[in-house]
């Protein structure tokens, strides 16, 4: 029932999601993001940053960590396949339980949008650094 988790992939794979996250809450979206949010630049300023960036890495680590052995009961996935399975589970599992979050604490579809794209885009990503670094 095991399979063989790829370290290196997994590592990689959670630098990326963290990469795409500095690109998507910084020059994409991230006006976007603060506003829906009702956050400043002085509240930025204010939080603990570092905590924060560490934390979220490491939370994109174990992400990656089970993605890898999620692709890994596949056999051996190719790239497509691979993308289709990590988009699914972010569809399916991450975006629906965002939205039902959301909808009970009636945030915007915006703030929806940016936020389940990121991961969308975020899982696609850490898909095919995984398929192509196994």
């Amino acid at each position: 029932m095991g399979t063989e988790i790829h370290w290196l992939a997994v590592l990689v794979a959670a630098i990326a999601g963290s990469a795409v996250g500095v690109v998507w809450y910084g020059p994409v979206f991230g006006k976007a993001w603060m506003a829906e949010r009702g956050v400043t630049a002085e509240d930025g300023a204010k939080a603990n940053m570092p905590l924060i960036f560490g934390t979220a890495f490491v939370l994109n680590l174990i992400a990656s960590f089970v993605l890898d052995h999620v692709l890994g009961t596949y056999g051996a996935p190719d790239l497509g396949l691979s993308v289709m399975i990590a988009g699914g589970i972010a569809l399916g599992f991450i975006a629906t339980s965002l939205g039902v979050n959301y909808l009970f604490s009636r945030l915007s579809m915006r703030l929806f949008l940016i936020d389940a794209g990121y991961w969308l885009v975020v899982y696609c990503v850490m898909g095919v650094v995984l398929q192509l670094l196994r």
